[in-house]
């Protein structure tokens, strides 16, 4: 049984080599990241969660803050990381329109990693450079991929997360999800039958948060214990999720990957599981 941590120490080594990934290579290259970091997310999102519940001062309370202050630390290196070998072996070796789109969506989503638990001048430097890798992506995308490619879908998908999330432009997130499910709409059935299942789930995800996320704009309130209870609870299920994706990898493909959308979706299956509440590729 391969361990998570030999197989990111394999990856590392191979992204050092200076050689543009396969496929194959870029997936186990960013699913052993994306599992490396995403408990770490999780466990920040719970901390987070449970210290609006706690008195500030108290020795509950302290112990909750030296072990965020701990977890942001680990996630600040892990992010650093990934983003150095993006920069220094995997985007100047990137050759084929999909791999550019593919790491400058990594790049981007590293830095929104980044900029989810920074705070003032670090927090806006993140969110500008994870904006500026997300808009090179969406440009390089737009004239290489078909609007339907899975990769330009999990791009659109993850900026419009971006947008909603990290820059609270929740109209922008919307515009960004629905031009990409409307185009994609008009080419599904031109893609090939091994990436049709993963475009048309996309494709629904992107419908999905829409929806969602259009409801919240005008939808009603809930009281803050409910919402804070609800954090907690889609949290530990996402870390369920996690776990899940160190044991069973079907598909050949990047799955879902963060928790920054929590209090959207409803559980489903992908690859063979999906995070509840979780829309992220």
């Amino acid at each position: 049984m391969i361990v998570l941590a030999d197989m990111v120490e394999f990856m590392k080594k191979l992204a050092r080599m200076d050689v543009d990934m396969s496929a194959e290579e870029r997936h186990l290259f960013s699913v052993g990241f994306k599992n490396t970091i995403g408990a770490k997310r999780a466990s920040w999102r719970i901390i987070c969660s449970l210290e609006q519940k706690l008195t500030s001062g108290d020795k509950a309370g302290v112990m909750i803050d030296a072990y965020k202050e701990k977890v942001e630390d680990e996630l600040r290196k892990v992010c650093n990381e990934v983003l150095s070998i993006i920069a220094i072996h995997c985007l100047p070796l990137a050759n084929s329109g999909e791999n550019v789109v593919f790491f400058y969506k990594m790049k981007g989503d590293y830095y929104r990693y980044l900029a989810e638990f920074s705070t003032g001048t670090e927090k806006k430097a993140a969110a500008d450079q994870s904006l500026m890798a997300y808009q090179h992506a969406m440009v390089v995308a737009s004239s290489e991929l078909s609007p339907a490619h899975q990769v330009r879908l999990g791009l659109a998908l993850n900026f419009s997360v971006f947008f909603y999330e990290i820059m609270n432009s929740h109209e922008r997130a919307c515009q960004v999800a629905k031009q990409a499910f409307d185009e994609a709409l008009t080419e599904i059935n031109s893609v090939g039958v091994g990436v049709y299942k993963d475009s048309s789930l996309m494709i629904q995800v992107l419908k999905d948060n829409l929806s969602l996320w259009t409801s919240e704009l005008t939808g009603g309130e809930t009281s803050k214990d409910n919402d804070i209870d609800m954090e907690v609870s889609k949290a530990m299920n996402w870390c369920t999720y996690e776990m899940s994706l160190l044991i069973d990898d079907t598909f050949e493909h990047e799955s879902f990957d963060n928790y920054s959308n929590l209090k959207y979706h409803s559980e489903m299956k992908y690859d063979t599981y999906l995070p509840p509440f979780d829309t992220e590729f």
